[in-house]
């Protein structure tokens, strides 16, 4: 009989997502008591375990493949499809992140499973009943699983990851796929050029609209993102100019994201953009329009023109760094 819910546990080049960790905490409040496992997939995941222990599942699938030293979405899903045949959950939980999103419905078609993507909440039965924005925000769907698996993505940043328990050791169960049948490898990554810090995951962004009058001018906030080890985002009215790539957005159809430190500069405010940032644990918002809607939500308002702000703010931390 199918029980509790396994969390899948993204790593890149040995770097756990705190995505993951999020969904993780979500499935504990979510089992009625039923087990939380997890499972990790890689060439060699063991060496993990230990750090993914500390967030308390009662057990991990150690699923390794020598041909998976790469990401490969058909290793993952029959990777995937091993341990939820050993774990047998109610429920598949992960990140709603790109990779996920990639493997994810091959893995759910796999197994003849139904499949909600993106979820923000639950209504109140729990893990069988998600919900869903849908239409930019506009409306929400709830959904009602009824079968025995299901699969689930977890939007990041909204669902808050517990803390770490260094005492607590979890059951490992190490797993072994044959990676002889993949047709399609994954060879060689690039990461695309500009962004250090990945936009979801970063403790201080930077994020520019309209206000920065045109791509040119990316430089002046980049050198605020280096200053201070930031990752560069932005509004959906610049992506959809073409001014900047599509995965620096946040808001509604972008990232959503919930940074210690959130700067917004020159970004009017609009409900989509607020949807993504507005958990942020300090907003600061510079904008030459004192009745811009942002001014409401900021922690810190400067009325002022962002290209002469901007650069003081830059110089002040450099100075205070040691390299002014």
């Amino acid at each position: 009989m199918s029980q509790g819910i396994l969390v899948f546990i993204e790593e890149r080049k040995g770097v756990l997502r705190k995505a993951s960790f999020e969904a993780l905490a979500q499935a504990k409040k979510l089992s009625g008591g039923e087990p939380v496992s997890c499972v990790v997939v890689g060439k060699d995941p063991s060496s993990l375990t230990d750090a993914i222990s500390k967030h308390k599942p009662e057990k991990i699938y150690s699923v390794s493949c020598d041909a998976l030293d790469e990401y490969s979405a058909e290793g993952y899903t029959t990777a995937l499809c091993e341990a939820i045949k050993k774990a047998d959950p109610k429920f598949v939980f992960a990140a709603n992140t790109s990779m996920a999103k990639d493997f994810l419905p091959r893995a759910a078609a796999r197994m003849g499973a139904p499949m909600v993507t993106d979820v923000t909440e639950f209504a109140e039965g729990g893990a069988s009943t998600p919900i869903k924005p849908m239409y930019s925000g506009k409306t929400y769907g709830v959904f009602e699983i009824k079968s025995p698996l299901a699969f689930i993505t977890l939007r990041p940043n909204v669902f808050e990851a517990e803390a770490t328990d260094d005492g607590h050791k979890a059951e490992v169960e190490a797993l072994t796929v044959d990676g002889g049948n993949i047709r399609a490898k994954v060879t060689e990554t690039h990461k695309a050029e500009g962004q250090k810090v990945e936009l979801s995951e970063a403790s201080v962004i930077v994020s520019g609209g309209r206000g920065i009058k045109g791509p040119e001018n990316w430089k002046v906030l980049q050198e605020l993102c280096d200053s201070m080890g930031a990752a560069l985002g932005a509004s959906r009215a610049v992506v959809d100019a073409g001014w900047i790539d599509h995965q620096h957005q946040v808001g509604q159809t972008g990232k959503t994201v919930s940074p210690q430190l959130y700067f917004a500069c020159g970004i009017s405010g609009a409900i989509q953009h607020l949807a993504g940032m507005s958990s942020s644990k300090v907003i600061v918002a510079i904008n030459k329009d004192a009745d811009a809607p942002i001014f409401k939500h900021a922690t810190y308002g400067l009325v002022g023109d962002l290209f002469e702000i901007v650069p003081k703010i830059t110089e002040e931390i450099k100075s205070l760094n040691g390299h002014g």
